[in-house]
């Protein structure tokens, strides 16, 4: 289960995984971010919240999630992964070859600092 919530007006993305991710998760999260993305040219920043990465519940639950990557990345400023799971150290690694937002890694505990940087300027 994947709870999320866009913050208005800061075209923010905030994404808390609490379970093992499921297609339909992609599918509520696919339609709420369309709905924003028809009236604003781009998501200013996504925000994922998770102590631990919780996985996929499927195989189409993983597909669902890269296609999701795909569909929204040339419209997204900026990802800021607050986690203190294994995976978040070599995440931007990774996620500097599939999208082109900044990605930064915070600590867990470190929500708000990662969300002040979300809503900086650019540059």
């Amino acid at each position: 289960m994947i709870k999320h919530e866009i913050l208005q007006p800061d075209g923010i993305l905030i994404v808390e995984p609490l379970s093992a991710l499921a297609a339909e998760d992609f599918q509520a999260l696919t339609t709420e971010v369309n709905e924003y993305l028809a009236g604003h040219p781009d998501l200013r920043g996504i925000l994922i919240h998770a102590r631990v990465f919780p996985g996929w519940d499927s195989f189409a639950a993983f597909v669902a999630h890269m296609r999701f990557i795909r569909d929204v990345h040339t419209r997204v400023e900026r990802v800021a992964l607050a986690s203190d799971s294994p995976i978040a150290a070599v995440g931007p690694a990774i996620a500097k070859h599939f999208v082109r937002a900044q990605f930064r890694h915070f600590p867990y505990a470190e929500y708000d600092d990662a969300l002040q940087w979300l809503k900086a300027p650019a540059g």
